[in-house]
């Protein structure tokens, strides 16, 4: 089997071309190394420095034809989305369709998208389902919403197969700090340097930190499983950017100094995703607790010389 992996130099990219190699799948990597690394490049996947954008990809793709692809890349800052909408909708919404008409053309048997909480917005929900409104709040969220939109209809149209998942906060090794959902790496640069937790808010909003090794295993069940499906990839729990700091403390054992900052824009108060679909169509759920994934994390970001 051939497979593609757009973003496979980048955080989650990277641990998912990780695991395809291990299981002897022939991996191709399409990443721009804007926000990807030469460093998280694995040795035995073949790759291509391309962006997501250019006319070249699809000629890759129509010369290769893969039998899956996993589109990873994106432009993936919240701020950046709202101080640059025209980049993040030419990566995210742009790239995605020149990435499905590569696709097309070359009869690629699926192709299986990284989308994000980020799509609901600010809903007033214990827990958020598949089924409940998306209403973003920042343009990266509309981006990946309009993404995903051009994949079904791609569907309709060509017939071509997907599956979207809606990722939680992802977190874990590789991760830069910033981002959706950077604030664990945020948080553990700090705390490698010495320096105080900048908490923006007052602390109290909540988020579904779901671990990278979980988010790849159910990349992985996807490629067999939830056709034509849009699936939150979640923890189904809720935990707080103060607990968060809390669990820290547990693990660095020294004091940890805070400073409360104003609150950004486009930021979501709270985010927590029913992760019941996942576990129906992709018999998945998430293996990691957070406080041994937070511990895992740790130790990488302190080893690291970033």
């Amino acid at each position: 089997m051939k497979i593609f992996v757009t973003g496979g130099a980048g955080f989650i990219g990277s641990h998912l071309v990780e695991e395809l190699i291990s299981d002897k799948v022939d991996v191709h990597v399409l990443d721009n190394l804007v926000t990807g690394t030469v460093q998280n490049l694995h040795p035995r996947a073949v790759f291509h420095h391309e962006d997501i954008c250019s006319l070249n990809v699809r000629k890759i793709i129509y010369h290769e034809k893969p039998d899956i692809v996993f589109h990873l890349a994106a432009q993936a800052d919240v701020e950046r989305s709202i101080k640059e909408p025209n980049y993040d909708a030419n990566v995210n919404i742009n790239g995605t369709i020149n990435i499905l008409q590569a696709c097309r053309d070359s009869k690629v048997k699926k192709i299986i998208f990284a989308s994000t909480s980020a799509v609901y917005g600010n809903l007033q929900k214990d827990l958020i389902s598949e089924n409940d409104l998306s209403v973003p709040t920042s343009y990266y969220g509309l981006s990946k919403l309009t993404a995903e939109l051009y994949i079904r209809l791609f569907y309709e149209v060509y017939h071509l197969p997907y599956t979207i998942l809606r990722y939680g906060n992802v977190y874990g090794p590789r991760q830069k700090p910033k981002g959706e959902g950077g604030v664990v790496s945020v948080f553990l640069e700090q705390i490698r340097k010495g320096l105080p937790l900048n908490i923006h808010g007052d602390g109290k909003q909540t988020r579904d930190f779901v671990y990278v090794k979980d988010i790849v295993r159910a990349n992985l069940a996807a490629i067999d499983k939830g056709n034509q499906q849009t699936i939150n990839v979640s923890t189904s729990e809720r935990t707080t950017i103060k607990s968060l700091i809390k669990i820290f403390s547990q693990i660095h054992t020294k004091k940890i100094e805070t400073i409360y900052v104003q609150a950004r824009k486009g930021d979501i108060k709270h985010s927590c995703l029913n992760n019941r679909k996942a576990y129906t169509l992709l018999n998945w759920e998430p293996k990691m607790n957070i406080q041994e994934a937070l511990e895992e994390t740790y130790k990488y970001y302190m080893k690291s010389n970033n």
